[in-house]
């Protein structure tokens, strides 16, 4: 092993590494405290000032992080101020300590740099890796002799060595190119985070890892296993990025079952709940999945895409993605009917009913609406003629169609106003049994309402 590598090595076991994350969002951040913990000095790195400024000031903007948690980490800002130059990073703090900035130029004196950026869809359902291709550019520029970088963004099996790989080769180390598992180091990490969860945390859930070379997987190890419980060491980063795209299809697919046998039962006359509760009784060979509106978040609806998008490039046709795909991101339009269905034997139509949508978020006790369904029921009520209102305790506002609405007050006035209530989130917030007691039609897609006494309100389950 070279000195690039004893160096580095080095520092991470005496915490002397500087550890810069870029991207600072609800993957980021977490992350970013979990190395703090572990006696790091870490530089968070965000193009957006406003998460940068909150930082700084001891905020956090992420739900499942206290600012407690944030505060602490800041304890040890001197009179330098919040704005961070390049220059300054390195002396205003400590170890065990955080420092968030705009300024990509702290790469500069970083050892470890981990890359969080988003991995959206475009238009046409086909990868878009332009945060990925800037991070990983950023870097580049700034990459010097020992440094470790790791991928946690979700993306492709080969994104690691056939895109971010060669832009870090082709960078220039004082003019001579630096070379991989010689001259820095480079690996694949998928983040796992769960919005909301309180069990499992960055902490205490196995880090998959793939390196380029064994020294890459070695230093990367190095440096996770010191902030996580257990490292999961894996072939290639190819197969790291193979294992996560796994986790979330996996979950696609079975919600996609699930969804399509509530169809069923409802064809059939019988209550899926029912069914799913008598068939979990089974001790082995079955797992429980439930039913919704639709697939929310940034990963389930997204991430087999990518994966579905590498096959069509070898011109083969992922069939169990696609048709979850569809059977899942039809359900909002079957929810609608539902809907429909039960304002028709109420004599009404959707066209000037008022439908109130309990939950916005796209899964429970979280703010989080990204693909949430709940905006695709609005947008389709609304193009049916119905008048349109929402609540959710954690989403004061959101757009649909480019429009902002506002989450509407939640009382005994609002419900009873209402022709319909569809429950699209269940909120642990929302007391089921007194909001059955005001309304007069609910539609519940959570199965929110099976163990509450039916006061008032006729009740249409998904």
């Amino acid at each position: 092993m070279g000195s690039n590598y004893g160096d580095i090595m080095r520092k991470i076991e005496s915490r002397e590494a500087v550890v810069s994350v870029v991207g600072l969002g609800y993957v980021g951040l977490p992350l970013v405290l979990a190395f703090v913990d572990a006696g790091f000095r870490v530089v968070g790195v965000d193009l957006d000032e406003s998460k940068v400024a909150r930082l700084n000031a001891g905020e956090s903007y992420v739900s499942d992080i206290p600012a407690s948690r944030v505060a602490a980490a800041m304890n040890a800002r001197t009179a330098a101020g919040s704005k961070t130059s390049s220059v300054a990073v390195g002396k205003i703090r400590q170890s065990g300590s955080l420092t968030a900035t705009t300024e990509f130029e702290v790469l500069r004196q970083a050892d470890a740099v981990v890359v969080c950026v988003p991995t959206p869809l475009n238009k046409t359902k086909d990868p878009d890796m332009t945060p990925v291709i800037s991070a990983t550019d950023d870097v580049a520029r700034r990459l010097h002799a020992g440094m470790l970088v790791v991928l946690e963004s979700t993306t492709y099996p080969g994104t690691t060595q056939e895109v971010v790989l060669p832009r870090l080769e082709s960078s220039s180390g004082n003019g001579h190119p630096l070379k991989v598992g010689e001259d820095f180091f480079l690996a694949f990490s998928p983040e796992r985070i769960d919005p909301g969860r309180k069990d499992y945390t960055v902490v205490n859930t196995p880090k998959v890892i793939g390196g380029v070379t064994p020294s890459c997987l070695e230093v990367a190890q190095a440096l996770y296993g010191s902030a996580i419980h257990r490292t999961v060491p894996v072939s290639s980063p190819k197969v790291a990025e193979m294992v996560k795209l796994l986790e979330n299809t996996f979950r696609a697919v079975n919600i996609g079952l699930v969804n399509e046998v509530a169809i069923m039962c409802d064809r059939l006359g019988m209550d899926v709940w029912e069914v799913i509760e008598a068939a979990k009784t089974k001790p082995f060979g079955f797992m429980p999945f439930y039913p919704g509106p639709g697939l929310g978040g940034h990963c389930i609806p997204i991430d087999p895409q990518y994966l579905a998008w590498k096959l069509q490039t070898l011109n083969y046709d992922a069939r169990f993605i696609r048709l979850a795909a569809e059977i899942n991101f039809e359900m909002p339009h079957y929810v609608v009917g539902k809907v429909a269905a039960a304002l028709n034997e109420e004599r009404k139509a959707v066209n000037g009913s008022k439908v109130l949508i309990l939950g916005v978020a796209y899964k429970a006790d979280v703010g989080d609406v990204r693909e949430s369904p709940s905006l695709d029921l609005i947008h389709l009520l609304k193009s049916q003629g119905a008048e349109v209102s929402y609540h959710d305790p954690h989403v004061p506002e959101a757009v649909v169609d480019g429009v902002a609405m506002r989450s509407a007050a939640l009382d005994e006035t609002t419900l009873r106003g209402m022709d319909c209530v569809v429950i699209a989130t269940a909120h642990k917030a929302y007391d089921w049994d007194w909001v059955l007691k005001h309304s007069r039609l609910v539609v519940d897609t959570r199965n929110a309402t099976k163990a509450v006494a039916e006061n008032g309100a006729r009740v249409v389950k998904l």
